[in-house]
C-alpha cells in the first residue's frame, strides 16, 4: 500500500494537467486505423503459430518438458484467437500430463480447458470439467485458478440466464469464490490499485482519476492482450466519456494482439449505440460478430444477433431520414437555381464585362506597382553606392595628400630611409579589407536579412555564416554584388580582385548545392527584399 501512496504523490501534479486529454473521439480514429491494419496483426500471429507448430513436429520424440512447453505456447496463442485449435492443444496438454503422470500440470491444463469452454459459451461442458477436478491438496496458486474459473463460470451463467431468481444465486456464488481466491493468492500492488477504481467516489482517493489509471496501465510493460483486458475491466468502474475511452483502448489492444475472443468491441458497439453514433456502432457490432464466428463464441454470437437488428433498423431509419432531407434540400435547391438562372442570364454579360475590366486594371496596377518598387529600390541602391563612392574617394584622397606631404618632407631632409618606411607602412591588403568591410556594412544596412535568406537556399552543411570579426565572407560577397545589380563576372572579379574563372567556379559550386534548381538560384537572390518599401516605415 505504501508503494501506491508513493506513486500517487509522485504523479499528482502531472495527472492534474493530463486529465483533460482522455478524448475518446480521437482514440476512436486510432481504432478505425487499427481495424484497417488488423490483417497485419493476424499475419504476425499466424507466423508465430507456424513456427511453434513446426517446432512441435520436430519435438514429438523429445521428452515431456519440450512437448508440454510447445503445446502450452500454442494453446496461449490460440486461447483468445480460435477455440477449435485451442481445444486441440489443451487436449494434447491433458494427454501429455496423463501419460507422464504430472498431476499439477494435469489440473492446470484441465482448468485451461474449462476456461476456453467458458469463453465459447459451453457452460454445461465447463461445469462438467471442473466437477471432475480433484481439489484436495492443491497448491494455493492452482486452488486460486480453480476458484477464479468457477467464479467466472457462475458469473457467466448468471449473465446468460438474466433471471431475477436464479441469477442472484449465481452471482452470490461467484463473489464467494472470488473472495476465497483472493485469500489464497493475495493480489499484487498493481491489482490492488486496479481494484480501487471500483471503490465508491465518496471513499475513493481523489487522485484515482481516469487519467491516473490510463498512465498506470499504459506505462506498465505488459502484452497488448493483457492491456486490453485491464482497460476493459476498468471501463466498468467509470461512466460517460471515461467509460467509452477505456472500452476503445481495450478494443484497440485486442486488435493489435489479434484477439478474436474479445468483449471490448461488443461493449463499444453497445455504448456507441446508446450515444446515437449508429454508423460506428454498426461497424463495431459487425466486427464483433465476425470475431465471434471466427473464434466460436456461441454466447457472444447470441448477444450480438440480438443487438444487430436493433442497430441495423436504427441505421436504416437514419439513412432514410438523411435521404428525405437530401431530397427536400435538392428540390428546394432546384427551384432556387431555376430562379437564379434567369436572373443570372440577364446580368451575366454586364458582370463579365465589369470583371474583365477590373481584372485588366488590377493586372496593370500590379505591373506598375512592381515596376515602381524596382525603380525605387534601384534608386536607393544607387544613392547608397554613390554615397559610398564619394566617401571612399574622399578618404583615400586625404590619405594620399598626407602621404605626399610626409614624403616631400622627408625628401627635403634627405631621409630616404623614412620614405621607404613610410611606403612600407602602406598595407594595400588592409586597405582593401577596409574597403570590403565598408561595402559590406552599407550592403547589410540595405539588406539586413540577406545572409539568412541566402543560407536558406542551401543545405545546412553547405551554409556560409560570417566568422567572428567579419560581416560577409568572399562567397557571400559575390552574391551580394549580384543583388546590387552587378551581374557580370568580369565586373565582380575586378571589384573583389579575383580572376573571372574563380568567380565562375564559386557561383557554379554554390548553385550545385542549392535547394532550388540552378536556373532559379539567381532569381531567388534578386528576390531577397530591400530594407524598406515605398510607403513603409
Amino acid at each position: 500500500m505504501n508503494k501506491i501512496v508513493f506513486v500517487l504523490l509522485f504523479l499528482m501534479g502531472w495527472f492534474t494537467g493530463y486529465s483533460q486529454s482522455l478524448r475518446s473521439d480521437s482514440l476512436l480514429q486510432v481504432l478505425k486505423s487499427a481495424l484497417k491494419q488488423q490483417h497485419l496483426y493476424v499475419q504476425e500471429k499466424e507466423k508465430r503459430i507456424g513456427e511453434l507448430r513446426f517446432a512441435l513436429r520436430t519435438a514429438n520424440s523429445a521428452g515431456f518438458n519440450a512437448q508440454f512447453n510447445l503445446c502450452s505456447k500454442l494453446f496461449e496463442e490460440y486461447r483468445s484467437y480460435k477455440f477449435d485449435s485451442a481445444f486441440v492443444y489443451v487436449r494434447k496438454l491433458i494427454a501429455l500430463a496423463e501419460r507422464f503422470q504430472q498431476k499439477d500440470n494435469l489440473i492446470r491444463s484441465t482448468i485451461k480447458l474449462g476456461s476456453i469452454l467458458l469463453n465459447s459459451g459451453l457452460y454445461k461442458e465447463a461445469f462438467d470439467i471442473i466437477q471432475k477436478i480433484d481439489t484436495a491438496n492443491l497448491p494455493n496458486a492452482l486452488q486460486s485458478d480453480f476458484l477464479v474459473l468457477r467464479a467466472r463460470l457462475n458469473g457467466g451463467i448468471g449473465e446468460y440466464d438474466n433471471d431475477a431468481f436464479f441469477t442472484e444465486n449465481y452471482y452470490r456464488q461467484a463473489d464467494k469464490d472470488f473472495k476465497l481466491a483472493d485469500s489464497l493468492t493475495p493480489p499484487s500492488d498493481f491489482e490492488d490499485t486496479i481494484n480501487m477504481a471500483f471503490i465508491p467516489d465518496s471513499v475513493k482517493h481523489k487522485q484515482l482519476t481516469p487519467a491516473f489509471y490510463y498512465q498506470l496501465i499504459t506505462r506498465r510493460p505488459m502484452p497488448a492482450h493483457n492491456l486490453a483486458m485491464v482497460a476493459t475491466r476498468l471501463s466498468f468502474a467509470f461512466t460517460g466519456e471515461d467509460r467509452l475511452f477505456f472500452i476503445i483502448l481495450g478494443a484497440i489492444n485486442d486488435i493489435r494482439s489479434a484477439t478474436k475472443e474479445t468483449l471490448a468491441i461488443f461493449l463499444l458497439g453497445q455504448e456507441l449505440f446508446k450515444r446515437n453514433q449508429t454508423t460506428d456502432a454498426f461497424a463495431c457490432m459487425q466486427e464483433a460478430d465476425r470475431n465471434a464466428v471466427f473464434y466460436g463464441t456461441r454466447n457472444r454470437a447470441l448477444q450480438i444477433e440480438s443487438m444487430l437488428p436493433l442497430i441495423s433498423a436504427k441505421l436504416i431509419d437514419e439513412k432514410q431520414h438523411q435521404k428525405d432531407k437530401l431530397l427536400i434540400g435538392l428540390l428546394t435547391f432546384l427551384i432556387v437555381a431555376v430562379i437564379l438562372f434567369f436572373l443570372l442570364v440577364i446580368y451575366r454579360r454586364q458582370i463579365l464585362r465589369i470583371k474583365t475590366s477590373e481584372g485588366m486594371i488590377r493586372e496593370k496596377n500590379a505591373e506598375l506597382e512592381s515596376v515602381n518598387d524596382k525603380l525605387w529600390e534601384s534608386s536607393k541602391i544607387k544613392e547608397e553606392l554613390i554615397g559610398l563612392f564619394f566617401k571612399t574617394c574622399s578618404l583615400y584622397i586625404e590619405k594620399l595628400d598626407t602621404l605626399k606631404r610626409e614624403t616631400q618632407h622627408y625628401i627635403k631632409l634627405g631621409k630616404t630611409n623614412e620614405v621607404h618606411q613610410l611606403l612600407k607602412n602602406m598595407h594595400i591588403d588592409k586597405e582593401k579589407g577596409n574597403l570590403y568591410k565598408m561595402l559590406d556594412s552599407i550592403f547589410l544596412t540595405m539588406f539586413p536579412n540577406f545572409i539568412a535568406s541566402f543560407n536558406a537556399l542551401l543545405q545546412q552543411e553547405d551554409q556560409f555564416w560570417p566568422k567572428s570579426g567579419e560581416t560577409l565572407n568572399a562567397t557571400v560577397r559575390i552574391f551580394a554584388l549580384m543583388r546590387l545589380g552587378i551581374t557580370e563576372n568580369e565586373a565582380i572579379a575586378k571589384i573583389l580582385d579575383y580572376s573571372v574563372s574563380t568567380i565562375y567556379t564559386y557561383k557554379a559550386r554554390i548553385k550545385s548545392r542549392a535547394l532550388v534548381p540552378a536556373n532559379d538560384f539567381d532569381r531567388k537572390i534578386m528576390e531577397i527584399e530591400f530594407i524598406d518599401k515605398p510607403g513603409e516605415g
